[in-house]
């Protein structure tokens, strides 16, 4: 298995990024920010004044943005040419994003785009639907879950760390809104997939979560490839 792809699904404040991270570095492959790209959108609509509701600008919106990473940089994330990585790391972009993520033609859009970045293989991508929608077929499926209270700690503490000045309880409100968003839309909920491997993050140092990870890797029927 010299270029798996390794999908990390679960709620939002799970440690899916974190993790990701970490463990693409060990592997030696690329990561991929799915979320990363539906808050590009965001920032896109808001600048083009296009509402959250509005189906029909957002897909043209999908159809007709570029969004990418720096090849060489995966963390820097590219709207039209544009770095546009600190600005889409706010708690309203991340709210908008979660927004305009429950409509299939923005969904549709960019899970073709991602299918296209991934078909070489050599990813490690995380995101809300990546192990049932984005690529089910995934060499290892990973689900991270962790209680509300503890997701939205960890989102509070990420964007203070930001300069963000935003209340703990404002934070539990966004998760919760934003955990009902995900497992009620009707195009791609979030959803566990059958044959994916669930990890509690909660009390846990992300260094043993990527080791608890690469052990069900090695674990896999085709590892030795």
């Amino acid at each position: 298995m010299s270029r798996p792809v390794i999908a990390i699904d679960g709620p939002a404040g799970a440690g899916k990024s974190t993790v990701a991270r970490l463990l693409a570095a060990r592997l030696g492959i690329t990561m991929l920010d799915t979320g990363a790209m539906y808050r590009a959108l965001a920032l896109a609509a808001v600048r083009a004044g296009v509402a959250s509701d509005s189906a029909a600008d957002l897909e043209h919106l999908a159809s007709r943005a570029m969004i990418g990473f720096e090849p060489d940089s995966p963390d820097r994330v590219l709207l039209d040419g544009e770095d546009v990585s600190g600005a889409i790391r706010t708690l309203e972009m991340g709210q908008m994003a979660s927004a305009v993520s429950v409509h299939p033609g923005v969904r549709h859009w960019l899970v073709r785009r991602q299918q296209e970045i991934i078909q070489p293989g050599g990813f490690v991508l995380e995101g809300r639907d990546t192990t049932t929608v984005v690529a089910p077929g995934a060499d290892l499926k990973v689900f991270l879950t962790a209680s509300i209270e503890e997701r939205a700690r960890r989102r509070w503490l990420e964007l203070k760390a930001k300069g963000e000045m935003v209340q703990l309880q404002e934070v539990v409100v966004d998760v919760v809104e934003r955990d009902h968003r995900d497992y009620s839309r009707p195009d791609s909920p979030l959803a566990l997939a059958e044959d994916a491997v669930i990890v509690e993050t909660y009390g846990v140092d992300p260094s043993e979560v990527v080791e608890t990870i690469l052990r069900h890797l090695g674990e896999r029927p085709d590892s030795a490839r």
